[in-house]
C-alpha cells in the first residue's frame, strides 16, 4: 500500500512540495547569499578568509567538471585547458595592451566558451575511454602552448597580471581583498547553481539527461543529439573560464599549470568525491578536499598518500558521493515524514 493510501494528506503534501520548488530554490539561494555576506563579518582571521575563497574557486571549478559529467554523461581530462584560457586571455589581452581591461574580461569569458562549443560539435558523440583521451590532448596543446610561448606570456615563468585601478568602475582592489573576494566568488558560485537548478529543470536540462541515458532513442524519437551536447560543452567551459579569470584577478599572476591535465583530474577527482548526479555536489567533493590536502600537508609530508587513500576509500564506500548520501537520507527522511519525493 502506497504512503498516499495510508495517509490521504501525504500525496497532497508531496504535490504542494514539488510545485513550490521555485520558492524553495529561491529560499535555499537567499540564505546561501546571506550566509556568504555575513562570513567576512563572522571569520576574523585573514589566512582562513584567504584559504576559503581559493577553495571556492576550486568549487566553480568542480561544478564545471561536474556539468559535463550530469548532463552529458562525458569524462573531461581537459578542463583546466578553459580554466587557463580564461585566465590567460584576460591577462596577455590587458597587459599587451590589446583591449581594454572590461573587453579582456568579457573576451577571456566568451573565447573559451567558443571554442568549447566547436569543440563539441566535434567530439560531442565520441563515448569513453576515447573521449576523455581527446580531452586530453586538447588540454595539453593549450598547455604545451603557454609553457613554451615566452613572448605569450613569459613561458613556463609565469606572469605576474597587476591590475587597473578600477575594474567597470568598481576599484580593482576589492578583487584583491580576502574578504571581498570571498564573497564574490561565494554569490557567483550560488547564481551559478541556482541558473544550473533552473537549466535542468527545464526542456532543454531534460533533453540533454534523455540523451545521456539514451543517445539512439533520443534521435529515432526526432531530436537532434550534437547540438545539446556541445552547448553543455559551452556552458561548462564558461564556468571553468569564470573560474580562471576570478583565480587571475586574485592571485594577480597567472602560469602553466593552470591549464595542466593533473589540475584537470584533480578537479575530476573533486566531482567524485562530492558526487557529480547531485548539483552541489562537485561543489562539496571540491571544498572537503581542498581542506583535507590542506590539513594533511601540515600534517605529513607523505600527504598526497593520504589524499589518495581516502579517496580510494570515499569511491569504494560511497559510489554516489558525499551529496549522494546527504541526500539520501534527506529523501528517506522526507518520505518518513509524508512529503514525498523532493
Amino acid at each position: 500500500m502506497s504512503t498516499a493510501e495510508l495517509d490521504p494528506l501525504a500525496g497532497a503534501r508531496g504535490t504542494s512540495i514539488r510545485t513550490r520548488w521555485p520558492f524553495h530554490l529561491a529560499l535555499a539561494a537567499g540564505v546561501a547569499l546571506a550566509v556568504g555576506f555575513a562570513a567576512p563579518h563572522l571569520i576574523a582571521s585573514v589566512l582562513w578568509l584567504s584559504l576559503l575563497t581559493q577553495a571556492i574557486v576550486d568549487m566553480i571549478l568542480a561544478t564545471s567538471v561536474g556539468l559535463l559529467v550530469r548532463q552529458n554523461g562525458r569524462i573531461s581530462f581537459g578542463q583546466a585547458a578553459f580554466f587557463g584560457l580564461g585566465g590567460y586571455l584576460f591577462a596577455v589581452l590587458m597587459v599587451r595592451e590589446i583591449a581594454s581591461p572590461e573587453l579582456a574580461l568579457a573576451a577571456a569569458l566568451i573565447g573559451p566558451t567558443a571554442i568549447a562549443f566547436l569543440l563539441g560539435l566535434v567530439i560531442a558523440r565520441i563515448p569513453g575511454v576515447a573521449h576523455a583521451m581527446l580531452t586530453l590532448a586538447v588540454g595539453q596543446a593549450f598547455y604545451e602552448v603557454a609553457f613554451k610561448w615566452r613572448e605569450l606570456a613569459n613561458g613556463d615563468d609565469g606572469m605576474s597580471v597587476p591590475l587597473p585601478r578600477t575594474l567597470f568602475g568598481v576599484d580593482s582592489g576589492l578583487f584583491q581583498s580576502p574578504s571581498s573576494m570571498l564573497v564574490i566568488c561565494w554569490s557567483l558560485l550560488v547564481v551559478l547553481l541556482l541558473g544550473l537548478a533552473l537549466m535542468a529543470r527545464s526542456p532543454f536540462g531534460q533533453l540533454t539527461e534523455a540523451i545521456r541515458e539514451n543517445e539512439e532513442r533520443a534521435r529515432f524519437i526526432g531530436y537532434g543529439t550534437t547540438l545539446p551536447r556541445a552547448v553543455i560543452y559551452g556552458i561548462s567551459a564558461f564556468i571553468a573560464a569564470l573560474a580562471g579569470v576570478l583565480q587571475t584577478l586574485y592571485d594577480g599572476y597567472i602560469s602553466p599549470e593552470m591549464l595542466h591535465w593533473s589540475l584537470s583530474g584533480m578537479a575530476l577527482i573533486m566531482a567524485i568525491v562530492g558526487g557529480p548526479k547531485v548539483l552541489w555536489g562537485p561543489a562539496l567533493g571540491a571544498f572537503l578536499l581542498f581542506f583535507l590536502e590542506d590539513l594533511a600537508g601540515d600534517a605529513t609530508e607523505y600527504w598526497p598518500a593520504l589524499v589518495g587513500g581516502t579517496v580510494i576509500l570515499v569511491t569504494l564506500l560511497l559510489p554516489q558521493g558525499f551529496a549522494g548520501l546527504i541526500a539520501g537520507l534527506g529523501r528517506r527522511a522526507g518520505e518518513r515524514l509524508g512529503w514525498g519525493r523532493p
